[in-house]
Order: C-alpha cells, then structure tokens, then sequence
C-alpha cells in the first residue's frame, strides 16, 4: 500500500501561514518567508520551470520529498487560495497550465467540481466525501508511487486525525510569524519519531515517522 507522507515549510514558532491570509496573500503577511529556502534552490526552481539556482542541502531535500510520488492530496485553499461557497469554473489553479505535479491531485472540498486536466500529467479531482475518502482514491491511482499530503494545514490535521500520515518531513525556516494558521494543533497523540536531519543556512530539514500506538 502506498505510503502517506507529507513535506511542509513551517516557522519556528509552529506556523505555516501567517496572519491574515487573504486572496491577495494567500499565505498570509509573511508566510511566503517560509519558502525562501525552496525558492532559491535549483530542484525547486527546476520543477516550476524557472532556471538558475544552487545546488545545496536544500535542493537535495527537495529532490527527496518530490521523488516517487504518485499522487497528491490537497485542500481547496490550497487549490484556490482562502475562501468558501461554490467554484467559479474559471479558476484553475495557481500553478498555469502545466502545473509541477505531474500526477494526479485530488483536492478536499465542500462542492463538486468535474475533474480538471491539465498539462504535462496532472489532474485535478475534487473530494466532498471527506480525507478518507481522498486518501483512498490517492492510494489507488498512485500504484506503487507515494501519496503526499500537499497541504494546507487543516488537511494535514485531518489526515493526521485520521490516523493516515505515516511520515512527515518539516522545513523548519529561521522566521518568527507571531500568529496565523498552527500546523500541529488538534492532531490527537500521535508518535513522532524523528528519523532524519538535514540542516543548511536557510532551513532545518527534519523528516519523523508517524505511530498511533501507545506511548512508551
């Protein structure tokens, strides 16, 4: 069965997206000050079809979080950025019409959506039954490839609620946000076991295995 695994910048002070987070600044005053690491490494800038870039610790991990995937499981604000009711069918990502997945995604809502095709692979599939059922359809469609919980922080609390994340890679960058949106809030109990640390300049890199069982 295909592993569950997810791979998010987060603030020292435990957030992933700053105050105020809006259609303007999706990620909230500040929250883009968590990706600096990605945005200046040359996988990253490769994956989103931009050249240039270092070659760093950084580029290695992003290298590693991205290999093998098979399909991806997202929240609408990821999709689409903050905002509730019905879609408006014009909107079709933030990423252009080839976005960097390559596989399928299949996206938590609240309303119905037919699935979007897009270039170089991807497909988006839009959820309503829950993170169950969205983990599942994942788990199907990406073989023998890994399932990686993309985002925003309620559908990694969900999955981790759920019991379904089985590995969760941090990119814990050297900024204080103050407020916004937590990620490790409301989780339950799970085990983290930290397994690996990859530290550079802009970011330390800490991947953990997640558990459910009983704490020694």
């Amino acid at each position: 069965m295909s592993l569950v695994t997810c791979h998010i910048s987060v603030s020292l002070d435990g957030f992933v997206a700053g105050p105020n987070q809006r259609a303007e600044e999706p990620l909230g005053d500040g929250g883009e000050r968590l990706h600096e690491w990605a945005f200046a490494n040359a996988a990253w800038r490769e994956q989103h079809g931009h050249e240039g870039g270092e070659r760093t610790p950084d580029s290695e991990v992003t290298e590693e979080v991205t290999a093998g995937v098979g399909a991806y499981v997202m929240g609408r604000n990821m999709f689409a950025g903050p905002g509730e009711g019905p879609w408006d069918s014009a909107w079709r990502g933030w990423w252009g019409e080839d976005p960097p997945f390559h596989v399928p995604v299949f996206v938590l809502t609240h309303h119905g959506r037919e699935p979007l095709e897009m270039d170089g692979g991807t497909t988006f599939h839009f959820v309503t039954d829950g993170i169950e059922s969205a983990v599942s359809a994942a788990r199907a469609a990406a073989g023998d490839g890994a399932v990686s919980v993309a985002g925003g922080a309620q559908v990694i609390q969900q999955t981790l609620r759920a019991g379904l994340l089985e590995e969760l890679y941090l990119h814990i960058a050297p900024v204080l946000l103050g407020g916004g949106e937590r990620l490790l809030e409301d989780v339950g109990d799970p085990v983290l076991e930290p397994v690996k640390v990859v530290a550079s300049p802009a970011a330390t890199h800490v991947k953990y295995r997640v558990t459910y069982g009983e704490r020694g």
